[in-house]
């Protein structure tokens, strides 16, 4: 998704809507197992119930109209653009479609309506961020196993082993995940003219990047990170230690490593902490950052485009829709970028079912809207229909015939309102006309060195409504406000003793009781995964 960006602040205090979008998963969500490689090609409902056609061959005799939704808003033109689809697939398929949003306006209750009430719904929108797993285990979808193969084969073909897993429950496929896999490791984007003009050594650990903002402190007299300074220095340190972030809004609970999942920790007790909030004092002290940097709204991007900053942390296509954007804006600056995921060369990509359709257990026409999703899925004329728009009208192709031009050729920018809609749910990357992290050149080569190193998502499967202890979670998000930013951005007089009293408070919250929490849902998670 664009799932749209979150700073670590959101992670490690919870923001209202992903408090109540994590509060809702069941703490056995993820009970899962993958079958999908056995699934048998036996005939749906509908293809069975018409008399004299071979079971195994989809009948598109009786015209139907589907229900579908999506999340968000409609574009201006989405009326002509469903138009002009329903004219194809009623050519195709026999079928139309009715396309909802459910706006943006408190999207979650409604879309916890639609399948909470029953009503008839073809096909909607599903991730794991809207509680995919705990609608699954409440039956709230249909499974797929099924069907897949012989209403949607050429998506039941394409799609990875891993990534149907990912849709399963209890043996289960409740979902058609996107094929669309999305690397967003945290990094610094940094002035690398700056890093060439002062002779820098070139940014590639810790030690490299202290060189960095020390030698542009002393040179420029500017402050390096300039405003809210805690991403960046929360986020390298995670990375640095290889910790893994396990349970959602679990605070300070990591498991300690990618290797080592059930080697679950709270990582201010760990030494690596103690010697990492030292070396941040000392950071501090050399001016790295301001003083009131904690209560600081600016942006530190912004800093950097006024000449004022050198640092600024983004993940990778973050990094890269600022750098186009200073391209044009600041053509004189030159930035460079350095993601994390090379301090141990691991990149692990969003959960396939970060965005998926899914058919609800109502469907009146299952079978039919599988048809359609796997026409969406695969044939060029529908896909860019759906996620583009109208040819001309909303977009032109460019010289290279492979990527769309916004606006389209002829139309005035001022006048022009393009058509964006929340299709997510079935992007396919090799279908995709529209060029990763806002068409930076740096990262196509990025996107290789993310794949070459990728290991799946075992740790985002492991979703929890922390019911049990959800007055100790509170207490624990209050005490890293309190206690915990402060130390690890070394706004204290005395880190020893600032350490020490973050830890106390941490147990007087209640932090044993979450990650003892924690430990036996991750276990039970990775017992349905095989994961040892």
């Amino acid at each position: 998704m664009k799932r749209k960006i979150k700073t670590m602040g959101t992670v490690l205090v919870s923001t209202a809507i992903m408090a109540s979008m994590l509060a809702a998963c069941g703490s056995d969500n993820n009970n899962n197992s993958n079958k999908s490689s056995n699934a048998s090609a036996n005939p749906g409902t509908e293809a069975s119930s018409n008399t004299g056609t071979d079971a195994k061959t989809p009948d598109t005799s009786k015209k139907v109209q589907l229900t579908w939704y999506l999340l968000g808003d409609p574009a201006p033109d989405q009326e002509k653009v469903v138009a002009e689809w329903n004219k194809m697939l009623e050519k195709d398929l026999n079928t139309t479609v009715k396309l909802n949003f459910t706006t943006w306006t408190d999207w979650q209750t409604k879309y916890n309506l639609l399948l909470a009430s029953g009503e008839k719904v073809d096909m909607i929108f599903a991730s794991s961020w809207a509680d995919f797993y705990k609608f699954a285990n409440q039956g709230a979808f249909m499974p797929l196993n099924d069907l897949l193969p012989t209403y949607a084969p050429t998506t039941w073909s394409s799609v990875s082993e891993q990534d149907w897993k990912e849709a399963t429950v209890n043996d289960k496929i409740y979902a058609v995940p996107a094929t669309y896999p999305e690397y967003t490791p945290d990094g610094l984007v940094y002035r690398d003219d700056w890093r060439q003009e002062l002779g820098l050594p070139e940014i590639k650990d810790v030690d490299s990047i202290e060189a960095y903002l020390e030698g542009v402190k002393k040179a420029k007299g500017i402050t390096p990170i300039n405003g809210k300074a805690y991403n960046e220095v929360f986020t390298m340190f995670k990375a640095f230690e290889g910790y893994q972030q396990i349970g959602g809004d679990s605070g300070v609970i990591v498991a300690k490593s990618y290797d080592t999942p059930r080697d679950i920790v709270a990582y201010p007790f760990t030494p690596e902490f103690e010697q990492w909030v030292k070396k941040m004092k000392t950071w501090s002290e050399k001016g790295f950052w301001k003083s009131d940097t904690l209560s600081d709204q600016k942006e530190a991007g912004d800093a950097i485009k006024t000449g004022q900053g050198a640092v600024y942390w983004r993940n990778a296509p973050g990094a890269g829709g600022f750098i186009t954007g200073m391209e044009k804006s600041n053509p004189d600056i030159k930035l460079g970028y350095f993601p994390f995921s090379r301090f141990h060369n691991l990149t692990v990509p969003t959960l396939s079912v970060n965005n998926a359709m899914a058919i609800p257990k109502s469907a009146p026409n299952a079978e039919r809207s599988l048809m359609v999703l796997d026409k969406l899925r695969s044939d060029p004329k529908y896909y860019d229909l759906m996620s583009y728009g109208l040819e001309g009208t909303d977009y032109s192709m460019d010289a290279d015939g492979k990527h769309i031009v916004t606006p389209p050729a002829g139309v005035d920018a001022k006048d022009f309102k393009g058509y964006g809609i929340a299709s997510w749910g079935y992007r396919v990357e090799s279908m995709e006309r529209v060029k990763q992290a806002g068409g930076w050149e740096g990262f196509d080569a990025l996107l290789e060195e993310f794949k070459s190193q990728s290991k799946p998502n075992i740790f985002a499967q492991v979703i929890m409504d922390y019911a049990p202890v959800k007055s100790q979670q509170a207490a624990v998000n209050s005490v890293i406000q309190q206690y915990g930013m402060p130390l690890m951005m070394g706004l204290v007089p005395d880190v020893d003793k600032a350490l020490a009293t973050y830890r106390k408070q941490l147990e007087a919250a209640g932090v044993n009781d979450v990650l003892k929490y924690v430990q036996e849902q991750a276990n039970k998670s990775f017992d349905a995964q095989g994961i040892k």
